[in-house]
């Protein structure tokens, strides 16, 4: 065998390994200003397998609990990619203005949808 050859393996048992991504919307669920209905509906017809939008096949499964969305997919799956998409369905149903998409410290496999801190902004502009 030759220097730095590369040496297949045969096998059939190679499985892929799975992620799970979270996107936690309890609360503008519970304020009933987003519908987790229409934003699971939103990514199974968005998420692109292979190219296609819309196939998810096997290698991706999204399901919803009560404020949480859940994506299962592939280990080459991108976290940020599912950013994208949930702000991209923040500004079609025009929430964009008042949530934001943050990932808490807590857990690197997490995303959660925030109302802006409006507040703060109140403050800046009174000091000026």
């Amino acid at each position: 065998m030759a220097r730095g050859a590369v040496v297949k393996s045969t096998g059939t048992g190679a499985k892929k390994k799975k992620v799970s991504f979270v996107i936690d919307c309890s609360k503008p669920a519970e304020d009933t200003i987003m519908e987790m209905a229409t934003f699971e509906k939103f990514l199974q017809e968005r998420i692109k397998v292979g190219g296609k939008p819309g196939a998810l096949g096997n290698s991706v499964s999204i399901t919803r609990d009560v404020g949480k969305i859940t994506v299962t997919a592939d280990s080459n799956f991108s976290k940020w990619y599912l950013k994208y998409l949930t702000k991209k369905f923040l500004k079609k149903h025009d929430l964009r203005d008042w949530l934001r998409v943050v990932a808490p410290n807590k857990d690197k496999n997490v995303y959660e949808v925030r109302y802006f801190r409006i507040d703060d902004e109140v403050a800046s502009d009174q000091e000026d």
